[in-house]
């Protein structure tokens, strides 16, 4: 199944309003329990699938970046945070990452050797 909308945490209101008529595409909302909820913007066209995870005041952690992982994707699809050349980087948020899987091509993986003990 790969990409897909948790069309549950859609903002369905407001200036990032959609409904599920586009897809995967639009602005998602997920309540963390705290002031720090996630806003999530996903797309997926150019041969990308890819979610922006933002917090008002902070950088996402590593365990709400798999959570976005998680509600977006499969449990066995492979996707990356990019650490681009710095001619090429943008940042327009000061508290946002990034999720991306390529559609056209196998992401390749180190062996788990080099990673560490599993």
């Amino acid at each position: 199944m790969s990409f897909h909308a948790p069309n549950e945490l859609r903002i369905r209101n407001g200036d990032f309003g959609t409904d599920d008529s586009i897809g995967n595409n639009g602005a998602f909302y997920y309540a963390t329990g705290s002031r720090n909820d996630l806003k999530i913007i996903a797309s997926d066209g150019g041969g990308w699938e890819h979610v922006s995870v933002s917090k008002r005041y902070e950088t996402p952690t590593w365990e709400e970046m798999c959570k976005v992982k998680d509600l977006f994707w499969d449990e066995e699809d492979c996707v990356i945070q990019f650490h681009p050349p710095a001619s090429q980087y943008v940042n327009n948020h000061k508290f946002c990452l990034h999720l991306w899987r390529c559609r056209d091509a196998v992401q390749p993986l180190p062996p788990l050797w080099m990673v560490g003990v599993k």
